[in-house]
């Protein structure tokens, strides 16, 4: 036990402890949490996407030579007459399965910033979460610590009573074990604390050899939906999961129609010039020549046979596009029932927060006639330090319930997409 105390102690002289308020906490998730940050490179990386798409539509400008000497008549470099100076431009100016294309990227861009939303308000409510739970922790230790002075009180008077005669020594040994088991709760939940407190410090961005420490404050989620009714409403419509579906699907419809606009013409612009040297006996087997020549035109390409791939291919997407909108189905089937439920969840939270408070209350009455008693003769220090413990255990209670009143709230914001908003 003392090892463990003395560990405990050293590793939180050691570590960073970071004192922060729930508000600062999320804040600070938001700014550097690495998960985030990775969902702002894919948003990125799809943004990029769309450029690639339009360069087909950009022109494009080589510059290069063909020079060469030629013997007799004067034969193609790579397809071009031999030139000291080669230059030439190229861009598509009608390229419809290119266009679906271009259109398909700015939707997987869309999607790449519905994701990143959708990140935030995920890292958000594990930030609150890990944060409830820090508290909740440290809540716990506290009253595990005043629980071992009580008990600590009451041991000391059954060993003073065994001296006397007055009580037998099995009692002693009854109020060893409330201690060492009082400890044993304390320590874990210290344990538990500082895994939390690591944890927290991860998720905000923090190194993991630091701690995040809650500190007390106070606080209310004014956003909650009055009704199950508005706050499926409120589910169907701010659902990040539902959106991306959504901009899936017609993703997956321009890929259709790029693949089946495969069978349409391509038109490209074409511009050339080269600048032709005397020593390729151009003049010898020519009646005319020009150093200086340029041309302008476009480039058709009409398919004929365009083969079974591209049809597939579309097919493929048409399937896929099935599924998605089952799974949409499926999706807003399952988001208004857990919002439904995490309604309810908020409901039975509160009855049982009310509860709890009402039997902290009557705990300390109990304190408070004990105590009356106590100074009237009536009662014995032994009955005043048991009636305190309850009233330990009534604090415990009631934080569980305060605890499990704020996740259910918590939980609910997130599925209503209140989260943010309640957080700032």
């Amino acid at each position: 036990m003392k090892f463990a105390a003395f560990f405990l102690l050293s590793f939180c002289a050691f570590a960073d402890r970071q004192p922060l308020t729930l508000r600062q906490a999320v804040e600070m998730a938001l700014q550097q949490n690495p998960d985030i940050t990775l969902a702002r490179l894919n948003e990125q990386q799809a943004t990029q996407g769309i450029r690639v798409a339009q360069d087909p539509f950009h022109p494009k400008v080589y510059v290069g030579s063909g020079l060469a000497w030629s013997n007799g008549f004067p034969m193609s470099i790579e397809g071009s007459a031999p030139s000291v100076l080669q230059a030439k431009a190229v861009s598509s100016i009608y390229n419809m399965p290119q266009r679906y294309g271009i259109a398909q990227a700015r939707e997987n861009a869309r999607g790449a910033n519905i994701d990143v939303a959708s990140k935030r308000e995920e890292i958000a409510l594990r930030t609150a979460m890990l944060y409830l739970d820090a508290e909740r922790m440290m809540q716990a230790a506290k009253m595990a610590r005043k629980q071992i002075e009580t008990l600590d009180g009451l041991l000391s008077g059954i060993r003073a009573r065994i001296q006397e005669g007055r009580e037998l020594p099995i009692e002693k040994m009854k109020g060893e074990l409330k201690i060492a088991q009082a400890r044993q709760r304390l320590e874990a939940f210290e344990i538990d604390l500082r895994y939390v407190g690591e944890s927290l410090a991860v998720v905000v961005g923090l190194s993991a050899d630091d701690q995040a420490v809650p500190t007390e404050e106070e606080r209310t989620f004014a956003l909650l939906p009055e009704t199950e009714d508005s706050a499926v409403e409120s589910a169907l419509e701010s659902s990040k999961e539902i959106r991306r579906i959504e901009s899936s699907i017609l993703a997956k419809g321009f890929e259709v129609k790029s693949n089946q606009a495969r069978k349409l013409p391509q038109i490209d612009l074409v511009a050339q010039y080269a600048l032709l040297a005397k020593f390729n006996n151009y003049e010898d087997y020519f009646r005319t020549f020009q150093r200086h020549n340029g041309q302008l035109g476009v480039s058709i390409q009409v398919p004929v046979y365009t083969g079974s791939a591209a049809k597939a291919m579309a097919a493929q997407g048409s399937t896929e596009i099935l599924r998605l909108r089952v799974e949409a189905v499926n999706t807003r089937n399952r988001i208004t029932l857990e919002t439904r439920k995490a309604h309810q969840d908020v409901t039975r939270a509160q009855r049982a927060s009310e509860v709890s408070g009402l039997d902290l209350a009557v705990s300390r009455e109990q304190v408070n006639m004990a105590l009356a008693q106590l100074q009237e003769g009536r009662a014995t220090l032994r009955q005043v330090e048991e009636a305190r413990l309850q009233e330990s255990e009534k604090w415990l209670a009631l934080y569980d319930s305060r605890y499990n009143l704020e996740r259910s709230k918590l939980t609910l914001l997130k599925h209503t997409g209140l989260l943010l908003a309640a957080l700032k």
